[in-house]
């Protein structure tokens, strides 16, 4: 919790925008995505997402499904994704990392057991995409016992009232879908994101970051002018596939990166 909001506080007096990256552990291979992981934190990222893998991602594209059905084949556990958090904190005690997924795995493994270990293991924030604000009363309370932040979602279609009962609780960051529908298939649009945004933002102080529907620099220079940050994820996937059984991958992964700073 105190590295989120030590990021924004940071950001916001350099009057710069956050800028994140998402990928499943253990795409392609574990060790790879170990390796991409440095590499996202070379390129100075300013917060991570780390990809909890599912077999049925329904809110993922089929870029993001791939990379978590890739995962699964490698036989990525929920335990690896806390030893890849481990590893990154070896190299860097202050980047914030999100997991982010769906509720199933963690119900799986025991909520109680699910959020110590990700505390213990470095982790400051979860994001479960089909954990709405109804039904997540009993795994909110825990995280907010252990001082975990459970960060909601909000998206196009949530109205005012359901957004302020949303938003009531939100704690570390609001994420703001940008785009009906599932990653990686259509950008955004500026004014739509933008008019909700400022709904948002009467609501709450919370930073506003901005996901799905991000596509390259473009859209993140557009999206970044009109929120606190932006995060991408299916096109990482993309270059990734592209360079995977290249000399020089990783650099041309890096590179990729640094276009959005």
């Amino acid at each position: 919790m105190t590295r989120i909001k030590n990021k924004f506080k940071e950001l916001q007096q350099k009057k710069q925008k956050a800028f994140g990256v998402f990928l499943t552990a253990g795409y392609p291979s574990i060790e790879f995505s170990k390796d991409i992981f440095k590499k996202i934190i070379e390129a100075k990222v300013d917060f991570i997402e780390i990809g909890v893998p599912f077999s049925d991602p329904m809110a993922d594209g089929p870029l993001i499904q791939h990379s978590s059905q890739i995962a699964i084949q490698q036989k990525t556990s929920v335990e690896d994704c806390f030893k890849i958090v481990k590893e990154i904190r070896k190299i860097n005690h202050d980047i914030p990392i999100i997991l982010m997924g769906y509720y199933n795995p963690i119900h799986y493994y025991g909520n109680l057991k699910f959020i110590k270990n990700a505390i213990s293991s470095g982790v400051d924030g979860l994001i479960i995409v089909d954990l709405p604000m109804e039904e997540d009363k009993e795994f909110y309370d825990l995280s907010f016992k252990n001082n975990l932040p459970l960060i909601r979602l909000v998206t196009p279609t949530t109205d005012e009232i359901r957004l302020k009962k949303i938003l009531k609780n939100a704690r570390g960051f609001v994420y703001y879908v940008s785009v009906t529908g599932i990653t990686g298939t259509k950008s955004a649009s500026v004014k739509d994101v933008k008019n909700k945004i400022k709904v948002i933002k009467k609501i709450t102080n919370l930073p506003v970051i901005v996901g799905f529907g991000i596509k390259n620099s473009i859209d993140a220079e557009k999206m970044s002018a009109i929120s606190d940050g932006i995060v991408i994820g299916s096109s990482l996937v993309k270059i990734i596939n592209t360079v995977y059984n290249k000399k020089n991958g990783l650099k041309e992964i890096c590179e990729f990166l640094n276009g959005f700073k």
